[in-house]
């Protein structure tokens, strides 16, 4: 039953991966629909130098790199709501 799961989070890891071009963040199946369907859509739109960017801090802060605080995020969010 785990291993089922556990190949089940890699599909739709790499699923997501494909759609947007760059790895979610490591607990994302944790995130509630709302925000899930949010980052992909932030993801979708960022440009290729916003991209490198992300690659670039996920790598770097690794699990201290919290996309959801991030200000890049937080103004795009600000920018949705308005």
């Amino acid at each position: 039953m785990y291993y089922y799961l556990y190949i089940k989070a890699i599909m739709n890891s790499q699923q997501q991966t494909a759609t947007t071009g760059l790895l979610l963040p490591d607990n994302f199946e944790t995130f509630n629909e709302d925000l899930k369907a949010n980052l992909l859509q932030y993801f979708n739109q960022l440009d290729p130098i916003e991209k490198k960017a992300y690659k670039i801090a996920k790598e770097h802060l690794g699990s201290s790199f919290n996309i959801v605080k991030s200000n890049g995020y937080c103004d795009w969010l600000k920018e949705q709501k308005k």
